[in-house]
């Protein structure tokens, strides 16, 4: 049930999610909307979704709080049209994740939808999209991690890829449809027309979960993914792994600053003494000889002793945890992360209370999953009571954003992502740097300008240099604010206080203005000062333990990947979205707080929620997918191809085995097939080594079973469905040699919102002149003596490279 509230009190939403999608709409109930699921005794997939314990699906436990339930079957004549002529015309978003047949089965597909109601917000998430080659094909975790790219990145170098634990993949693409059914709500509110927003997995993944082509950490030193070798590689030495009394610890030591903290640590030992080893190419080349120096230092140590007294030292480091030790954790205890709601049968679970604080609250549990059609009569009666809103005349097609100005301090993925998507959508962003800490995603081993992964995570952007710790620099700095809608920054916990611009502060020359401040760890709890990367997030809520081969506990394999940054930039970004449309009714701004570690944490409550009815039930798979067979990863014919097979039920398990010849009675269900695992891999395997990945990923798509051939990045950007989609654009920088494939709209396609500009990242600084004048009211007088005393700035290269003449 809504709450009057919350940010998007007001708001409804029709909720036909079925066994995937369910967190995209669960977001909308945390923040306040009206969600109401439509539902069919005995079909409701979610209500059977692993993980489930003594009958009761956690999935649908988790993802389903905070909604209420119609019971509706769609393929009844009356109850689909008490849905088309009663519900769809009262409400503002439809977000359903039925497969295109099953859409057009029922007659609902975004384009009908609105014909009832040509103001709604009509979002479809399928797999591959509601067009292109692959529209009907079979899609599951494991499939789109495969065909995405992930898993050629995913592994050690002389073995078969590892597929990534949990379900990454589709949780954040659930996000990034949450994402961008806000972004069509908004747009529908300025215009008054709705909009069919059609949004894949695939697209998501490819785009938000570890994009190749696509903004990366630090640690990349400015080289594209694309450009990496084109098999996997070991690139544990940027975030190493050390051994220690009771576990392990990851660390990042990047900068010189981190790594004389670490020398420091060690006692100074004379061995790393030269000014060399401040130099982070010297420390990779060298690891060999630093990390075992290290991992003798920390070996007797505890994980909670490293990473107190790393804290002391300015390094960054985090516990590898267990799912089953995340719960308990004094940090996500401290920030009271999980809540104990019963559930039903009044058995309490830990629950993960939400991913994002807005103005001091907690986004999360409010009311129990609802069971089937439990609000039905409230629900239908209520929709007459429900006010008309007259929405404004329509107008051109426009993006969504034109009017917002952002101020975004935002640095390397998390923060840069997040004022890009703004940016993308119309809004003028302007990037606020300096000389003394300019964005980190700018370093380039290369010696580059700009780089590819700074001008993927900062186009559309203007850059402005303004010295904050100066006083005359934080002054003009509030005069932007005064101007702005949006403050976007991901520094330590408190450095906004120190630089005088808090929201407290903000908020006393613009009481509209929403100031995000995102960080690893969240602004309070022991760790929340503790400095933060996604592979650090990644170890503290017990994804990268998971992430290995099950047989080898002391190597884990994600090296390579920057998630969350992407995913916790979307989400953050849809409560900033939020708090402005409610600041369209109060003219109030507020405030959102963001922890990475709880992004990833509410995407896998479902897991949390098991651990703590059954411990120790959340373990590393590796390749060997649970409760049915085959599901795995195949090698198919060529040098280090691979194939995804992910049978799921019986159906599915008849079409493989009339494909490969094997004898389907011989294991008729998935008990007997789990138990005969070994044979049916033997028969899969011996079928695919004999074909290439992308027949036997066809033959098999075919015939109704879920494969993909293991597509690297380079392949991505012509692969024939993701043209069809428009999933990229090809643009070039003035200062990089190459074009670049660049990310198109969010996850897919909107009918009436306009793909972004593609206008190039900016250099530091590149238009503080620009922004003086026009925003501040500065002549050239003082524009020159600003310069001068260091309050304004800009990149010194600027008047060369563009052919202007600096004054």
């Amino acid at each position: 049930m809504a709450d009057n509230a919350l940010p998007l009190a007001g708001v409804r939403v029709l909720d036909l999610t079925n066994g995937r999608g369910e967190l995209g709409t669960r977001l909308f109930a945390d923040l306040g909307a009206d969600v109401i699921r439509i539902e069919s005794p005995g079909a409701d997939r979610s209500r059977s979704q692993r993980p489930v314990v003594d009958g009761l699906s956690l999935y649908h436990e988790v993802y389903n709080a905070n909604k209420r339930s119609v019971a509706l079957d769609l393929s009844w004549g009356e109850d689909r049209a008490t849905f088309l002529e009663r519900l769809v015309p009262n409400a503002d978003i439809c977000f359903t994740s039925l497969a295109p047949a099953e859409q057009e089965r029922f007659g609902i597909e975004p384009t009908t939808l609105l014909e009832h109601n040509p103001s709604l917000i009509a979002l479809s998430l399928t797999d591959y999209g509601l067009t292109g080659p692959y529209r009907d094909w079979m899609g599951t975790e494991w499939t789109h991690l495969t065909l995405g790219g992930i898993v050629s990145r995913s592994g050690d170098p002389d073995r078969e890829p590892v597929i990534p634990p949990l379900d990454i993949a589709l949780q954040s693409a659930s996000i990034s449809a949450a994402w961008a059914a806000l972004l069509a709500y908004w747009n529908r509110l300025e215009t008054g027309v709705g909009d069919a927003v059609d949004i894949s997995v695939l697209e998501c993944v490819v785009q938000g979960f570890d994009p190749g082509w696509g903004m990366a950490g630090s640690a990349t030193g400015g080289v594209p993914a694309a450009d990496g070798p084109r098999g996997r590689i070991d690139d544990s030495h940027k975030y190493p792994f050390f051994a220690c009394a009771d576990g392990a610890v990851r660390m990042a030591i990047l900068s010189p600053r981190q790594w004389q903290g670490m020398f420091a640590w060690m006692g100074s030992p004379e061995q790393f003494a030269d000014e060399r080893w401040n130099n982070i190419g010297v420390r990779f080349r060298e690891s060999h000889v630093l990390h075992p120096a290290i991992g003798e230092f920390l070996k007797p140590m505890s994980r909670a002793a490293i990473v107190r007294d790393a804290s002391q030292y300015g390094i960054a480091v985090a516990a590898v945890l267990t799912p089953q030790e995340v719960a308990a954790n004094e940090h996500f205890a401290a920030r009271n992360v999980f809540t104990r709601p019963p559930i039903a049968g009044g058995r309490p679970i830990d629950m993960v209370d939400g991913l994002v604080e807005i103005d001091g609250r907690r986004m999360g549990y409010r009311t129990q999953a609802p069971a089937i059609g439990q609000d039905t009569a409230e629900v239908l009666a209520q929709i007459a009571e429900r006010p008309s809103r007259p929405a404004p005349a329509a107008t051109s097609r426009r993006r969504p954003f034109e009017g917002l100005r952002v101020l975004d301090l935002g640095v390397i993925v998390a923060g840069g992502e997040a004022g890009r998507l703004f940016a993308d959508m119309g809004a003028e962003v302007l990037k606020v740097e300096n000389f003394s800490a300019p964005d980190g995603s700018r370093q380039s081993i290369h010696g580059d300008v700009v780089s590819p992964v700074f001008a993927w995570g900062n186009r559309n952007k203007l850059g402005v240099g303004l010295n904050l710790k100066e006083t005359r620099g934080r002054e003009l700095f509030l005069k932007l604010a005064e101007q702005a809608d949006v403050l976007l920054s991901n520094f330590k916990p408190g450095t906004l206080t120190k630089l005088g611009i808090s929201y407290e502060q903000l908020k006393q020359v613009n009481a509209g203005i929403v100031v995000l401040e995102s960080s690893a760890y969240g602004h309070t709890g022991p760790w929340s000062v503790n400095p933060g990367y996604g592979p650090l997030v990644r170890s503290a809520v017990g994804a990268t333990g998971l992430w290995r081969y099950p047989e080898d506990e002391h190597r884990f394999q994600d090296d390579t990947t920057i998630y969350p940054d992407h995913t916790a930039a979307r989400a953050a970004a849809f409560a900033v979205l939020s708090k402005l449309l409610e600041r369209r009714h109060t003219g109030t701004g507020g405030t959102v707080y963001l922890a990475q570690t709880e992004v990833v944490l509410g995407q896998h409550a479902h897991v949390f929620a098991a651990e703590s009815l059954a411990p120790g039930t959340t373990v590393a798979v590796g390749n060997v997918g649970p409760g049915d067979a085959p599901r795995g990863l195949y090698q198919a014919a060529g040098d280090d191809e691979w194939l995804t097979v992910d049978v799921q039920g019986d159906d599915q398990w008849r079409c493989l085995a009339a494909v490969t010849g094997i004898d389907a009675a011989l294991f008729p269900d998935a008990a007997t097939r789990v138990a005969g695992r070994a044979k049916i891999d033997e028969e899969v395997a011996a079928w695919a080594r004999k074909r290439s990945p992308e027949e036997a990923m066809e033959v098999l798509q075919e015939a109704g079973v879920p494969a993909a051939k293991m597509l690297r990045i380079t392949e991505l950007p012509d692969h024939p469905h993701l043209v069809a989609r428009g999933t990229y654009r090809v643009a070039e920088h003035p200062l990089i040699e190459r074009p670049m494939p660049h990310e198109n709209l969010p996850g897919g396609r909107f009918a009436n919102v306009p793909e972004p500009e593609l206008r190039p990242a900016p250099l530091l600084g590149q238009h503080t002149r620009e922004i003086a004048a026009r925003l501040l009211g500065l002549d050239d007088t003082a524009v020159d003596e600003l310069f001068a005393a260091g309050v304004l700035q800009q990149d010194p290269r600027i008047g060369e490279l563009f052919g202007t003449a600096e004054r």
